[in-house]
């Protein structure tokens, strides 16, 4: 869809949504439901479905042997664990599986235009959570606590309270605009997640006698010090800066909300955009000369991929961006620097904080106009089972694991001690992790702004830093008009 329908649709489902927030009895706005549907899952709720539900040895697998299911599929360590376990999925259930998989790069692009058609393919797909704010709002996604709460769909032994909190909540949303996730309907459920620290070349650090930075001004003093430490073409700090929404939401956006800035509030029925705060200001203030002092000369042109592939060419000191991206380099064998990586938490104003870190969930979301939703049910089960989640995790190499259970098994832990760091990284930030944007339909809109905004500051364009954030406000403020919230 152009920019242009799509703000139209998101206008249009916008009012539909507050309209019915404020026509509710209680004043508080729910999900629509379609007939059949259960109410919105707790936790008690689905702890009473499985209590009353058969194990997994007495449910009936083979209730829709027969059915054919398709899957769209990004590419993706989790959807490698997933793909190499489609056999015995079938062999147990007699449900016949077709996939596609694609890039991330035109993933979202295919995957939107599929579910638009409103045909009931794929029946399954993987999503993030920011995308499932435009296909829930669209009705392409199926709320899940449909199957959660029935104890005749769950089997006893799913253990849902092992899913870890904090990704469960990422997928779940209300659908009004401006109300944060936690809350409304389950869009999807965890496949595996990332959260945002900071690996580091153990190698840079003894060579030059450094200790890692635990604080902000530290983090800026061994920028200076870690410049060409590989000789000449290496640098201190490699993070994302290509112009699109994928720049702000790692690094960026947590140290964001630790310096307690926020990117909207609802004032007046309206969300306004607080990018111009005093803090926003001062928080992209000290980000531009982290870029100006430690970064790469080609940081506008850095995603993921660049970004990681510099920690493990020994171009990059450290890696500000998702735990899991650094992992990717320190395999035995899988670049030039692996057994030199190690993980601490991000850098916090007063050392001791507690870091807020923004999140990012691979899911697995089901098309609310598919034909075969309780046969795509047994394979969401299936695959986002605890079972599931161990061999992804210790056997293959999907992370984070969106299973507690898999974190505090020994095998997990064997299997990164060669990750110095990362387990203890995850367990110091994952209570304070969370979606730290506000969700909206035009999030991709105003966040790509953002990122070519960030490239503008940095390249000279605005007289000061304030200067450019007054200018984004602008633009995000206009984005976001059409939107009315039910405060």
């Amino acid at each position: 869809m152009t920019q242009r329908i799509k703000k139209s649709v998101a206008i249009l489902l916008c009012g539909i949504l507050t309209a019915a927030a404020f026509t509710g009895c209680s004043g508080t706005p729910q999900p629509a439901a379609d007939e059949g549907t259960t109410p919105a899952a707790s936790e008690q709720n689905v702890a009473e479905a499985q209590s009353a539900a058969q194990s997994s040895e007495e449910f009936n697998w083979k209730q829709h042997e027969g059915t054919s299911l398709k899957v769209s599929f990004v590419q993706h360590t989790a959807a490698d664990a997933i793909i190499s376990k489609l056999p015995e999925f079938e062999e147990k259930t007699g449900i016949k599986v077709e996939y596609s998989i694609t890039p991330e790069s035109n993933y979202f692009d295919k995957l939107s235009t599929s579910l638009s058609s409103r045909s009931g393919d794929p029946d399954l797909f993987m999503s993030g959570a920011y995308q499932l704010w435009d296909y829930s709002t669209a009705e392409f996604v199926e709320d899940l606590n449909t199957y959660l709460n029935d104890s005749t769909k769950i089997t006893s032994d799913y253990d849902y309270e092992d899913i870890v909190p904090s990704a469960l909540a990422a997928l779940k949303w209300d659908g009004v605009p401006g109300h944060a996730v936690g809350a409304g309907a389950q869009l999807a459920l965890p496949l595996a997640f990332e959260i945002y620290s900071v690996a580091y070349n153990t190698r840079a650090f003894e060579q030059a006698g450094l200790e890692p930075p635990k604080t902000y001004d530290e983090l800026l003093e061994v920028c200076d010090k870690l410049q060409e430490w590989n000789g000449p073409g290496s640098y201190a700090m490699a993070i994302r800066g290509a112009r699109d929404w994928g720049t702000i939401h790692p690094g960026y956006m947590s140290t964001y909300a630790n310096f307690g800035a926020v990117d909207f509030a609802a004032e007046n029925g309206k969300l306004v955009s607080k990018v111009n705060s005093p803090e926003a200001v001062a928080m992209t203030e000290f980000w531009v000369d982290m870029i100006k002092r430690g970064g790469s000369p080609s940081w506008s042109n850095y995603t993921w991929y660049e970004a990681g592939a510099d920690l493990g060419a020994g171009k990059a000191a450290m890696l500000f961006d998702a735990d899991n991206n650094g992992i990717h380099q320190n395999w035995d064998g899988a670049s030039q620097e692996a057994g030199n990586i190690a993980w601490i938490t991000m850098p916090v104003a007063n050392e001791g904080d507690v870091p807020l870190s923004n999140y990012w969930t691979w899911s697995l979301a089901m098309n609310s106009a598919s034909k075969n939703k309780d046969a795509a049910w047994l394979f969401m089960m299936y695959f986002t089972s605890k079972e599931f989640a161990y061999y992804a995790s210790v056997d293959m190499n999907s992370l984070d694991p969106a299973r507690t259970s898999v974190w505090e098994s020994d095998a997990f832990a064997e299997k990164m001690a060669k990750q110095p760091g990362y387990i203890e990284t995850y367990q110091a930030t994952i209570d304070s992790t969370t979606i730290l944007f506000t969700p909206q339909p035009y999030f991709f809109e105003t966040t790509t702004e953002w990122a070519a905004t960030l490239q503008d500051i940095v390249a000279g364009q605005y007289g000061s830093v304030q200067e450019g954030m007054d200018a984004l406000k602008a633009k995000m403020d206009k984005a976001v008009e059409d939107i009315e919230i039910a405060e």
